[in-house]
């Protein structure tokens, strides 16, 4: 039995009540005593000086891009120094299992990467990838594209019945191996080429275990978020599910007014929102048509490789590219390349598509076109937007009682989006301490307990006696996100210990060595989108900042 005991801290709640001063006793994986624990440490294998110090519930990224690179210690210290002890994965449909992980693995080979042991077939093989190997949680969605990959390849028309039938299958069998909701990346190959009424089929296991249908809705969210929300609500009434609506890129005003949309229509709704305006993505799907986003990678790269395509792409497809409503025109200068897989191409890390031509002696169609030939599509890219929103209406996006925290963080390339390192403790600095838009227990609702009752991971979430012992030990003062678009590998600050399962994974800011973290498997009930219960935010924040 591991036995710790963490002394003088003060311990935050998510339902209201103010932060206590108390001890917290922890034996193996769970909190078994919580107030002030006076004797009993002379058989503690450790004891944790908190003083001065928060002890929260440790943080779950409601949506993450590390399920192929949490193997890698520099990706667990900079989940860990955030306070992260679980992260979901499977996001925007696409992602390894079910199947071999080939699709996830090239397509999606500029977010993602290729995980270094699964080989597949089922959700439950994934997970299981990850027990005792790592020393933080890994939950995850079933993929909605890479099912539809599975069963009918890239073909660009709905799904016929038995086609349904089957997807629906390997969407039940990912629920029973522990999955904790269904995900859709409806901008992505071959989810954009799903209906509203296919998805809603493969809905119906989700149902009667109370999760939750996850998306990145259609059409680039911003100005058409809209449009995305309706299909959410249709998608949600069709096949009687709670919805999380992923990175909710728009306007604090419409957000609100979309959340209480969905409300009005009876949905139970959630989103993330990460605090950031920039976005980031593989730089195929911004620049290149469905039908070349469809085709295997190699043979994409050799279809823009002819004079003849890539004449036709740059008189019929970039004049649709600058028509985007958030880069425009100045969509050269607006896209920074965070990865590439091209030797060629190593110098263009951090650099703009403008700054790529010009070094060339191209435009920006030839820059772009040559660097995603020579990466076979390989590229991620983080894309500016012409107008940046101010801190203050991040605020209240990100005060609205229905997000939960996700980083969207993409670790693979060697300049990506600050992200990765620097959301979560963005949320605290940023965003509690500096603005005020959050206090301690609405931070701990929006980061801890809100992720883990929606996604139903089971006793996370809370500092209470039986809870599971994911515990982050942060510094109020000194938290802080360090890594910027200009040097976006930079560590956070100011959590320097943290505990998963009840073991020291984190101690003095540097990894322990221990890993008794793993695959998180949800625990699903007849709820059927019961809707979550969240604070309600103060009046005062529901105004214009």
């Amino acid at each position: 039995m591991t036995r710790v005991v963490i002394r003088g801290g003060t311990v935050v709640g998510a339902d209201g009540d103010s932060p206590v001063r108390a001890d917290v006793r922890v034996e193996d994986d769970r909190i078994v005593e919580v107030g002030t624990i006076a004797g009993g440490l002379a058989d503690a294998d450790a004891v944790i000086d908190a003083d001065g110090r928060l002890v929260v519930p440790g943080f779950i990224d409601a949506h993450a891009h590390a399920e192929g690179t949490v193997f890698d210690e520099a990706v667990q210290l900079a989940l860990l120094r955030q306070g992260i002890t679980t992260v979901i994965g499977g996001q925007d449909g696409i992602s390894y299992a079910p199947g071999d992980g080939a699709h996830a693995s090239t397509y999606f080979a500029a977010i993602n990467g290729p995980h270094p042991t699964y080989r597949g077939p089922r959700v439950a093989d994934l997970l299981a990838t990850y027990d005792g190997r790592i020393p933080l949680g890994v939950a995850y969605l079933v993929p909605a594209g890479t099912v539809r990959q599975q069963v009918m390849g890239s073909v660009p028309r709905p799904a016929d019945a038995d086609e349904r039938a089957r997807m629906v299958a390997l969407v039940a069998e990912g629920i029973a191996d522990g999955a904790a909701g269904l995900s859709t990346g409806l901008d992505y190959v071959p989810g954009l080429f799903a209906d509203a009424e296919e998805i809603a089929a493969l809905c119906a296991p989700l149902s009667a275990a109370g999760l939750p249908y996850v998306t990145h809705m259609r059409g680039g969210y911003e100005d058409n978020s809209h449009a995305g929300v309706e299909e959410v609500a249709r998608i949600a009434e069709l096949a009687d599910v709670g919805v999380h609506i992923s990175h909710f890129h728009t306007r604090a005003d419409e957000a609100w007014r979309l959340m209480d949309l969905l409300a009005s229509r009876g949905v139970s709704a959630t989103f993330d929102a990460y605090p950031y305006t920039r976005g980031c993505s593989i730089l195929g799907m911004t620049l290149l048509p469905p039908e070349l986003n469809a085709l295997p990678p190699d043979d994409a790269a050799r279809r823009i490789d002819m004079p003849a395509e890539r004449e036709r792409l740059r008189r019929e497809w970039f004049p649709l590219v600058a028509l985007y409503p958030s880069l425009g025109e100045q969509w050269p200068e607006l896209i920074t390349i965070g990865h590439t897989a091209s030797a060629e191409f190593a110098w263009a890390h951090g650099l703009t598509l403008a700054h790529i031509a010009a070094r060339r002696g191209t435009d920006a169609v030839d820059a772009a076109l040559d660097l995603l030939v020579a990466s076979r599509l390989e590229v991620n890219a983080i894309m500016a937007v012409r107008d940046q929103r101010p801190v203050s209406d991040l605020g209240r996006l990100i005060a609205h009682p229905a997000h939960l925290g996700g980083s969207d963080g993409i670790f693979i390339g060697a300049h990506p989006h600050p992200r990765a390192r620097g959301a979560f403790a963005s949320y605290l600095a940023t965003y509690l301490r500096e603005h005020g838009f959050l206090d301690w227990p609405q931070a701990v609702r929006h980061l801890s307990t809100g992720p883990a009752e929606r996604f139903r991971l089971g006793d996370r979430g809370r500092i209470r006696r039986g809870g599971i012992a994911d515990i982050a030990l942060i510094d109020p003062h000194a938290v802080t996100d360090r890594a910027t678009y200009d040097d976006p590998g930079l560590l956070a600050e100011g959590v320097e210990d943290v505990l998963v399962a009840g073991q020291p994974v984190l101690s003095g800011g540097r990894l322990t060595g221990a890993h008794p973290g793993g695959g998180v498997r949800a625990t699903p009930a007849g709820t059927r989108g019961r809707p979550l219960a969240h604070p309600e935010v103060p009046p005062s924040r529901k105004g214009d900042a």
